[in-house]
C-alpha cells in the first residue's frame, strides 16, 4: 500500500510538472525601446564623454552589445521614428522630414510633396505585438501627427486620429504632434499666449495638477508613467512593449538647477588647456543627459523589483546626431571626431549611440562594429519574441534582424548597403541629398550643382578627404546602387525651382532670414 501511495505521488508530481512546464516555456519576452531625442554619438560615458555622467546607461550597455556603427534612418526626428515603428525606410513611407518641416521660400530646388503623418496603412511594431497578446504603451514624444498653425480660437489644430492609440498602443502618455515642450518644467508652457500656444501640447499627459507640484521636470513625470505601466503589466501577468521616446535632450535647453550647478562646478575643474574632452562644455545640456540617465536607472530598478529584468529586451538609441548649435550661440554638444551634427548627412548628423541588452541571450560587454540602422529595430524585436513578420510587411521591410549577432550565432550580418534620402533644406545648413554606405565607403549626392563626395570611413571618420576623383569606379558603382534603391522605394526627388532668384535672400515664408545653405564644418 505504501509503495502504491509513493507511486501515486510520483504520478501527481509528474502531472503537475507537465501542467506548469508549458506556462514557463511559453513566457513571452518583454520589450522596451528607449529613444533619446538629439543624443549625439559621444554623449554618454561609455562613448567617451568626460563631462556627461551616465552610470545607469553605462551599466545597462555593459550587460549586452554596444554598436559603434549604429545609424539613424534620417538626420532629423520624424523620419527616424517612422523607421523604428514600421521597419521601413522613411523614403518608402514618404515621411522624409520632421513634421511640419521648414516652410522656406526662394530655394534653388522645389521640395517634393511628402507625407506629414504616419498613415494608418503602415503596420507598426505595436500593432503586431498587440495582436500577439502584448500590452503596449507609448510614453513621450510621438511627432508623427499633422500639425497646423491656426488663429481660430475654436480650433485646437490637432489630429488625435493619428495619435499613438490609433497605431497599436493601448496606452499613450505625452504623445501627439509636439516635437518639443515649450518648457521642461510643469506645466510645460501650456495655456499661455496666442491661440496656437493655448493648444494643450501635452493633453495626453495625465493631469498633474494634484500629483505634481509646479516645476516638476517632464522627464520625471514621463518616467513615473513608464514605471506605472511596467508595474501594471506585470501585475496582470501580461507581456509588455514599452516605447519610451524621450523629449530630452531636444531644445529648449533646460535642466534641473542642481544639475546645472553640478556641471558648472565640474567644468571649473577643467581648465582651458585641459587635455580631456573639451568637446563637451554645456552644463545645461549635461544636466539634461543626466536626467535621462536617472530615468533609465529607475526603469531598470523597476524591472528588477518586478522580477522581470531577466526577461526583458532593451534597445537604446537616438533619433539623429547631436545638435552642435548655431553660429553666435553657445555650443549644445559636440560630435567630434565626427563631422557636423543634426540635420547633416555627415557622420555627426546620422551616427548615433546604440546598444541592446538581452539577458541570458546576449553575453555582456560585447562590442560590434557592424553597421546597423533604425529599420533594424522592428525585425529584431519580432525574431526575439518569436513573432513572424506579417505577410503584408515582408516585401516592404527595409531592416534586418540583429538576433544572429546578438546571440553570437553569426559574427556579422549579410553584406548590405545603408541608404539615406533627405530631399529638403534644413535650418542648420543641409541641402537636399541622398547617401549610401557600403562597407567602409560612403557616397553623398546633392540635388544641386555640387559634386558628389566619397569617403572611406575606416581611414577618414571626419570625412575630410573626398576620394571621388581617385576612385571613380567606386563612386560610379555606388551611384548606380543608390539610384536603383531610390527607384525601388519610390523616393521623391526635388526639382529645379524656375522662380529661384539668387540675389534674393533665402528665408521662411514669414520673411525671416535663415542661414546660408552652405554646409557647416566642425
Amino acid at each position: 500500500m505504501f509503495g502504491h501511495h509513493i507511486f501515486g505521488l510520483i504520478l501527481i508530481s509528474f502531472a503537475s510538472f507537465l501542467f506548469v512546464q508549458p506556462v514557463q516555456s511559453a513566457e513571452k519576452l518583454n520589450v522596451i525601446v528607449l529613444l533619446v531625442d538629439d543624443m549625439g554619438w559621444t554623449d554618454l560615458g561609455y562613448c567617451g564623454s568626460d563631462l556627461y555622467e551616465t552610470p545607469n546607461i553605462d551599466r545597462l550597455a555593459a550587460t549586452g552589445m554596444r554598436f559603434t556603427n549604429a545609424y539613424a534612418a534620417c538626420t532629423v526626428c520624424s523620419p527616424t521614428r517612422v523607421a523604428i515603428l514600421t521597419g521601413q525606410s522613411p523614403a518608402r513611407v514618404n515621411v522624409t522630414d520632421f513634421i511640419p518641416g521648414h516652410r522656406l521660400e526662394n530655394l534653388p530646388q522645389q521640395i517634393p510633396d511628402w507625407t506629414q503623418k504616419l498613415e494608418h496603412r503602415h503596420l507598426t511594431i505595436a500593432e503586431i505585438l498587440k495582436d500577439h497578446g502584448y500590452r503596449t504603451a507609448h510614453v513621450g514624444k510621438w511627432h508623427l501627427t499633422p500639425r497646423i498653425v491656426t488663429n481660430d480660437v475654436n480650433s485646437d489644430g490637432n489630429f488625435p486620429e493619428f495619435y499613438p492609440q490609433s497605431q497599436g498602443f493601448d496606452v499613450n502618455i505625452g504623445g501627439n504632434e509636439a516635437g518639443a515642450p515649450r518648457s521642461y518644467f510643469w506645466p510645460y508652457g501650456r495655456g499661455k499666449g496666442d491661440a496656437r500656444k493655448q493648444n494643450n501640447l501635452f493633453a495626453t499627459l495625465p493631469d498633474s495638477k494634484e500629483n505634481y507640484p509646479e516645476g516638476t521636470y517632464l522627464t520625471d513625470q514621463l518616467t513615473d508613467e513608464a514605471v506605472k505601466f511596467i508595474e501594471q503589466s506585470t501585475a496582470k501577468g501580461s507581456p509588455f512593449f514599452l516605447y519610451f521616446a524621450y523629449y530630452n535632450v531636444h531644445t529648449p535647453l533646460q535642466a534641473k538647477p542642481e544639475l546645472i550647478e553640478h556641471y558648472k562646478a565640474k567644468l571649473k575643474d577643467h581648465p582651458a588647456d585641459h587635455p580631456k574632452d573639451q568637446r563637451h562644455t554645456n552644463p545645461v545640456y549635461a544636466g539634461m543627459v543626466h536626467s535621462v540617465d536617472d530615468s533609465v536607472g529607475r526603469l531598470v530598478k523597476t524591472l528588477r523589483d518586478q522580477g522581470v529584468d531577466k526577461n526583458t529586451l532593451i534597445i537604446f538609441t537616438s533619433d539623429n546626431g547631436g545638435l552642435t548649435g548655431a553660429k553666435g550661440r553657445p555650443p549644445v554638444t559636440s560630435n567630434l571626431p565626427l563631422r557636423q551634427g543634426k540635420g547633416s548627412i555627415y557622420e555627426g548628423g546620422v551616427r548615433v549611440p546604440a546598444f541592446v541588452s538581452w539577458p541570458e541571450k546576449t553575453k555582456p560587454n560585447q562590442i560590434s562594429s557592424e553597421p546597423i540602422i533604425s529599420m533594424d529595430v522592428l525585425p529584431t524585436i519580432l525574431e526575439a519574441t518569436n513573432v513572424e513578420v506579417p505577410a503584408q510587411l515582408k516585401p516592404l521591410l527595409d531592416g534586418v534582424s540583429l538576433v544572429p549577432i546578438l546571440t553570437q550565432k553569426n559574427n556579422s550580418l549579410a553584406k548590405r548597403n545603408l541608404y539615406w534620402h533627405y530631399p529638403h533644406y534644413h535650418m542648420m545648413g543641409a541641402i537636399p541629398y541622398s547617401a549610401v554606405r557600403s562597407g567602409d565607403w560612403k557616397l553623398i549626392e546633392f540635388f544641386d550643382e555640387r559634386p558628389s563626395e566619397l569617403y572611406n570611413l575606416q581611414n577618414d571618420i571626419h570625412e575630410d578627404h573626398n576620394l571621388t576623383s581617385e576612385n571613380p569606379e567606386i563612386a560610379k558603382q555606388l551611384h548606380n546602387e543608390l539610384e536603383t534603391w531610390r527607384k525601388k522605394v519610390d523616393a521623391q526627388k526635388p526639382k529645379p525651382n524656375p522662380d529661384y532668384t539668387p540675389d534674393r535672400p533665402t528665408g521662411r515664408k514669414s520673411g525671416r532670414k535663415v542661414k546660408s545653405q552652405q554646409p557647416l564644418r566642425e
